[in-house]
């Protein structure tokens, strides 16, 4: 413990003082007490550390700004960390619009993405790196120019109506797009290339956020959302970051408008140029997408089964309606025909009715023959077949009156399949059987 011992003189008396006269006591002094003063704070430790390590002031103050620079590079890491080329070291102040003021504070691989945190602590490290009394500390150039460039790109990316007009023009933000041949090297090398295109075209749209590309999954929905963004892009480009400087004296105000016009119709035209470069760009990259095609197929398909299901669907009526057609003239020539007996067996009933019956028995006899004795077509009935199926006939015939064997004749006219021909018969047979006019087994053939 150091004890020190610090005297302090009283002040000056004021003149014309007088002790006996101008003194007034108004309290006492208290009883004193003796303490210990450590020396503490910033300004000790600097004079602590200069006698420590033997420094003077401005050798002190030298390596305390390197190890500041060092401490900042460390605390930012590879965040905003990029080599500095001497080409851009050497840039003139004055062609502060030509120059990359991202690169300038090293943040090339942020750009429109920086955040403020992120140009804040960009420009720190730069100004402590490249400030003129650093430089001249460390005995390097006193030239300035880079330093300027410094402090004006953080002029510019600070203030948000330069950095929109400088984000307006900034092309080394851009990313081309790819080939036709390149995109067209795999199913997803299209979606691969074109969507960080769209991705860095989107930054200029006053609508946020913007509809992605997808991919080959992405539904039809989507595919149009995306591409009807696009043919309708709404873009808050400006231009105004290139134009020419404005004179600023007010001697010559014709010249001042003449140059704020020729800026004016500049800017239009550049504007009018991206609007068609942007619909070039989405034309190119519609006619390179794979599911407008796929869409497309499909939609022709489905146009495609409507029209054949329509095309099938009228067919079938037409179908429906002429067999209708046929079975109603069928129905009517049938009755036509029943009417047409009915009326010849009521004018002449008995030479009717005999005429009738031969005539019936024909067309029973007629039947089969004309069904090929109820065996199936191309097979040739024999001799015996042909017997068996007449005796069949004359057997049913006997058991029938006239009217019964009229209705026979009715059903069994104008059939010629031996399936029709033969579920008459058989029915026929049946009803005898059940009326007992008929045994079972006393008919070969027809009752099969």
């Amino acid at each position: 413990m150091v004890t020190a011992q610090v005297s302090l003189p009283l002040p000056v008396l004021p003149d014309g003082w007088s002790a006996p006269n101008d003194f007034k006591v108004i309290g006492s002094l208290s009883t004193p007490n003796q303490r210990n003063l450590e020396p503490v704070g910033p300004h000790f430790l600097a004079h602590a550390r200069r006698k420590r390590h033997k420094r003077t002031f401005s050798e002190d103050e030298r390596i305390q700004a390197q190890e500041n620079v060092k401490k900042v590079e460390d605390e930012d890491g590879d965040e905003i960390s990029e080599p500095e080329n001497e080409l851009m070291l050497g840039r003139d102040a004055k062609d502060w619009k030509g120059q990359d003021h991202y690169a300038v504070l090293g943040l090339s691989k942020h750009r429109y993405r920086a955040t403020d945190s992120q140009i804040k602590r960009a420009h720190r490290k730069k100004v402590l790196r490249h400030h003129p009394d650093k430089r001249a500390a460390t005995g390097s150039s006193e030239d300035d120019s880079f330093f300027k460039c410094i402090q004006k790109a953080h002029e510019i990316l600070t203030d948000p109506v330069k950095r929109r007009q400088f984000d307006s023009v900034d092309e080394n933000a851009d990313v081309d797009p790819p080939s036709k041949k390149a995109a067209s090297k795999s199913p997803s090398a299209f979606y691969k290339l074109w969507g960080p295109v769209f991705e860095s075209e989107g930054r200029f749209s006053k609508v946020q956020p913007v509809p992605m590309l997808g991919n080959d999954k992405s539904s039809k929905e989507d595919v149009e959302q995306f591409y009807n963004f696009w043919f309708n892009f709404e873009s808050w480009r400006s231009f105004e970051y290139q134009d020419e400087d404005v004179p600023d004296d007010n001697e010559n105000r014709d010249q001042k408008r003449h140059v704020e016009r020729k800026n004016n119709n500049a800017r239009k035209k550049k504007k009018t140029e991206d609007t068609a470069r942007l619909r070039q760009l989405v034309d190119d990259c519609l006619a390179g997408d794979e599911r407008i095609k796929k869409f497309k197929k499909e939609a022709r398909a489905g146009k495609d089964k409507k029209r054949l299901d329509r095309e099938a669907e009228e067919k079938r009526v037409l179908e429906e309606a002429k067999k209708a057609k046929e079975e109603k003239e069928r129905l009517l020539k049938e009755q036509e025909e029943v009417e047409k007996a009915e009326k010849v067996e009521g004018k002449k009933a008995k030479e009717a009715a005999k005429n009738a019956a031969k005539k019936n028995k024909r067309v029973l006899k007629g039947s089969v023959k004309d069904a090929n004795y109820l065996l199936p077509d191309g097979e040739e009935a024999g001799a015996k077949r042909i017997d068996e199926v007449l005796g069949d006939v004359e057997l049913v015939m006997g058991k029938i009156d006239n009217e019964e064997l009229a209705v026979l004749a009715g059903k069994l006219g104008g059939l010629k399949v031996a399936t029709e021909v033969g579920d008459v018969w058989r029915k026929e047979v049946e009803r005898l059987q059940e009326g007992g006019k008929l045994k079972a087994g006393e008919v070969k053939i027809l009752g099969t």
